[in-house]
């Protein structure tokens, strides 16, 4: 007979440290190959003049996965086990990577209008996957990591994670400074290191030995009994409730995020070697805010953290207006502060959604979480239209204004509940 798994051990707790910093360090210098704020954007642009279809792309970067997290939930709320889906997302979001560098490298110069096509195939695909994997990414370490050590773990993971970062942006800002490595073989080569970085990734996984998860008695309800719980699950949850509009609100930040970079190039017409650039600068604005973010997670919960990383959400389109009358290199100032704000959302959105969630309904938590977060799959279309009509300013402004209302939202205090799992039996 198996001898249980503790799941609250020393031993399992190490391991699962030693894990998920092994995959965040990996993970970090991956992402900085197709870095969503500096990289991604200067892709595309070489590839398209349209903010449209730069906008479109984005939804389906940052919404594929949500809108399937409901059915992926459905799918793991029985299973007992869930680390094998999330090394099957981490693989198959691995090879998504490997479809976008041979797409670039065939097609980026030669047909572009191709290249941007299998653009949004392997992006539904590399986001899709992200998605499945991430469900069971939060679960896993939920139950093994409990309580406060879940914001300190996150912590840690986002200073190894920075570090990580850091190193990839040299890394890209050396293959982007080479005269003879230009478009399309600069993105390709970049998007292949992601390739293996993520296989790489994986590899922490392997030494966590997962304990099983309570399972509800209802664990054949079929997908449409599943979705009919949602509104009675947010009307009993009133935490749960306000983190889903809060977070949705804040979520206009990707209206104006992915087109700093676009807006520093049509203003100062920079060349490929700014792409690096502003990367290790938003990286070092990430190393740094650490720092600050993991002293403040020790000291307080991790709501205040979510708090101060949205109001400074709303300063930074408020400084591009002012800063892009300087000079590309003061515009760095913006990515310095975008570094910021991503460590923070980090360190405190998840590990908030954590608190909040009882540990029988965590997994179909995490699925409604997702799947209600509708303004991701939209705005960043919505962006590329308003910006395209009226401008990059009232866009700005505007995605100012929303994230200033976010932060009062979730500035307000929660209910005092007798008990705020009592509806996991029901």
């Amino acid at each position: 007979m198996k001898k249980a798994i503790n799941p609250n051990g020393p031993g399992q707790a190490k391991t699962t440290y030693f894990a998920y910093i092994w995959h965040g360090f990996f993970l970090a210098l991956t992402m900085s190959m197709i870095d969503l704020n500096t990289v991604f954007p200067a892709l595309i642009t070489e590839l398209t003049g349209s903010k449209i279809i730069f906008g479109l792309l984005y939804t389906v970067m940052l919404g594929a996965p949500l809108m399937f997290n409901l059915l992926f939930s459905h799918h793991m709320k029985s299973k007992r086990y869930k680390k094998k889906y999330l090394l099957i997302g981490i693989y198959l979001r691995s090879l998504a990577f490997l479809g976008m560098a041979l797409s670039i490298r065939s097609f980026g110069a030669a047909n572009p209008g191709l290249a941007v096509s299998l653009l949004f195939v392997w992006v539904f695909f590399f986001s899709l996957s992200a998605g499945f994997a991430g469900i069971a990414y939060s679960d896993v370490l939920a139950k093994v990591i409990a309580g406060k050590q879940r914001v300190r773990l996150y912590a840690v993971k986002q200073f190894f994670a920075s570090v990580a970062s850091l190193a990839g942006g040299f890394l890209v800002s050396k293959l982007f400074s080479q005269a003879n490595l230009s478009f399309p073989d600069n993105y390709a080569s970049t998007l292949f290191i992601g390739f293996l970085g993520l296989a790489v990734a994986s590899l922490g996984f392997y030494l966590i030995r997962e304990p099983a998860a309570e399972t509800l008695s209802e664990t054949n309800q079929n997908l449409r009994a599943y979705i009919r719980e949602v509104p009675a699950i947010l009307k009993r949850d009133i935490r749960f409730r306000r983190f889903i509009l809060v977070e949705n609100l804040t979520s206009f930040s990707v209206m104006a995020l992915p087109f700093y970079m676009v807006y520093a190039k049509e203003i100062f017409s920079l060349d490929s070697t700014y792409v690096g650039k502003y990367l290790l600068i938003q990286i070092a604005g990430t190393i740094l805010s650490n720092l600050i973010w993991g002293t403040l997670a020790g000291r307080t919960d991790s709501r205040r953290v979510v708090r101060i990383c949205i109001h400074m959400g709303a300063a930074v389109p408020i400084i591009v207006i002012f800063l892009v009358r300087t000079n590309a290199d003061l515009f760095g100032l913006v990515f310095f502060l975008v570094g910021f704000i991503i460590s923070g959302r980090q360190i405190g959105f998840e590990p908030y959604l954590l608190d909040i969630a009882p540990d029988q309904r965590r997994t179909q938590y995490l699925g409604i979480r997702g799947s209600l977060n509708i303004f991701t799959i939209i705005l960043p279309f919505m962006g590329g239209l308003l910006i395209t009509w009226l401008g990059y300013i009232p866009v700005f402004l505007l995605v100012s204004l929303v994230m200033l209302m976010s932060g009062r939202m979730s500035g307000r205090k929660d209910p005092v509940l007798n008990d705020v799992s009592s509806h996991a039996d029901t």
